[in-house]
């Protein structure tokens, strides 16, 4: 069986092409320097034609797959009217070349380029501009280091690259949020049997220190705010469910989904259809989990191993928008298959997105941390409302941040605590750090770099921390992080 990337509306438009993107060849790892492109593209959303952003690679294709054992060795050039810069996300560079505006480079100008060459980890990662609003318009690509385990491993290689997309133009959707109309009308989802809408709350009398479980039990029930803007199309590998891509397959053959969340604003449910392992989560190994409706919020990354049945038939991959009807996807099938038309809404809305942590706590990393005492422990207040929208770390936004302050080497331990009724996938740069803590109960769970935590609920992270620089720790919904929702993780030598 050979390894493909079938990416067909993705990479090209012809499935001939898709099958010329066979394995990478080993022994061309460190023939030369990459090249990546920022550049305007044309996608169709739903019959009609949108100018987005893109990143693209060797032969056009968005995104760049390495091969096993070869450098991140690359040259970025940017063609927009527009100054960018690039995060390598899930990636552990020199800070110089993490990709931050002026932390320490400036964005590259309209016809710059820049050089970039370290050793990369591999997996399942992404790259996006670390400017809100491109992100917004699409500004973003996978970035798949393959492993020789990969290889052994002969599976078909899937890639499933979820967005959240709008017609409008990403200020006037940060316009319309920031100033209540994005979701003053909104059904915003919440649990099943638990009031719909938002509750304004005041946390600041609240000690978090005196509260038992229990009272933070019941304020984990009250109603939650889950989306708080409805875009115009979800897309998979830039398609919505309307005219999806069909991912050619072999009948009874191995596959491994490589899903990257690179929406802005929305998580969702992936439902696979049929029991599938999840194998990895942020690109790093977890011991396998069975099941066929795993979650993943903005930033996160999941690889799931299938089986397919050896039926000549159709397998719909879905992701289901968290807490509502719309749904997104890609479809498997062997050539004898008949795909049949599906809608873009499914029968139900989804549920909240691990509200409870129960998928998180289930988690256990292959390659945890090595043990070690804890030399650093601090607690980091997540915060904010729907109206005033103001999102905030430490009861500040950034600009007047207060810095998280370790030494290079030093294990530390962070608790992040949502006092706010939405949740938020917490994203630190420079690091891959571990979930060893869901709300009371300790644990070893997985190796990650983004960590979703939802309303009035705690998770505590470790790490040992890295390079002595100035790294962004950050929520990855993007209308929180325009609205201040980020700190600097302060590492001294």
């Amino acid at each position: 069986m050979t390894n493909t990337f079938s990416r067909r509306g993705f990479l090209t438009a012809t499935a001939a092409l898709a099958a010329s993107t066979a394995l990478p060849r080993m022994g061309r790892a460190q023939e030369h320097a990459r090249q990546l492109i920022v550049a305007t593209r044309t996608i169709e959303v739903n019959g009609k034609a949108a100018s987005v952003y893109g990143i693209a690679g060797p032969a056009g294709r968005q995104g760049l797959i390495l091969d096993p054992g070869e450098r991140f060795k690359l040259t970025l050039e940017n063609t927009l009217d527009v100054e960018t810069i690039i995060h390598w996300h899930g990636q552990i560079p020199p800070n110089i070349q993490d990709g931050v505006p002026d932390l320490p480079r400036p964005m590259l100008v309209p016809g710059e380029t820049r050089d970039y060459d370290f050793e990369p980890l591999a997996g399942t990662h992404w790259m996006h501009s670390h400017v809100p609003i491109q992100e917004m318009n699409l500004l973003a690509a996978p970035l798949i280091v393959r492993s020789r385990e990969d290889i052994a491993e002969d599976r078909q290689e899937v890639v499933m690259f979820l967005h959240d997309f709008s017609f409008k133009d990403p200020q006037a959707i940060l316009d319309e949020i920031t100033q209540g109309a994005g979701h003053a009308n909104m059904d915003h989802g919440s649990p099943s049997g638990l009031e719909q809408g938002s509750m304004p709350m005041d946390h600041g009398g609240m000690d978090m220190g005196q509260m038992s479980l229990r009272d933070m039990n019941d304020m984990s029930t009250m109603a939650m705010d889950l989306n708080d803007f409805n875009f115009d199309a979800y897309l998979v590998n830039d398609r919505t469910l309307d005219d999806p891509e069909v991912v050619q397959v072999e009948r009874g053959g191995r596959v491994k989904l490589r899903i990257i969340n690179a929406s802005s604003a929305t998580s969702y449910w992936i439902d696979t259809g049929m029991d599938g392992r999840l194998v990895a989560v942020d690109g790093h190994k977890v011991a396998p989990l069975t099941g066929n409706r795993f979650g993943l919020a903005m930033g996160q990354r999941l690889d799931i191993d299938l089986n397919l049945p050896s039926a000549a038939r159709a397998f719909p991959i879905l992701a289901l928008r968290e807490g509502e009807r719309e749904r997104t996807g890609l479809i498997l099938a062997p050539n004898e298959a008949v795909v049949s038309k599906m809608s873009n809404l499914s029968e139900a809305s989804s549920g909240a997105f691990d509200v409870d942590l129960s998928q998180e706590g289930r988690l256990q990393a292959v390659n945890p941390l090595r043990e070690r005492a804890v030399s650093n422990s601090q607690m980091v207040m997540l915060d904010g409302s729907m109206s005033p929208y103001e999102w905030t770390i430490d009861g500040r936004g950034w600009g007047n941040h207060a810095p998280i302050v370790a030494k290079s080497g030093e294990r530390v331990e962070l608790m992040f605590h949502n006092m706010s009724m939405m949740g938020h996938p917490m994203h630190l740069h420079g690091h891959a750090f571990q979930v060893v803590g869901v709300n009371a109960r300790r644990l070893s769970g997985a190796v990650r770099d983004t960590v979703y935590v939802p309303p009035m609920a705690s998770v505590t992270i470790a790490m040992d921390a890295g390079e002595a620089a100035r790294w962004m720790l950050h929520c990855h919904h993007m209308p929180h992080l325009s609205t201040g929702m980020m700190t600097e993780f302060r590492v001294e030598s």
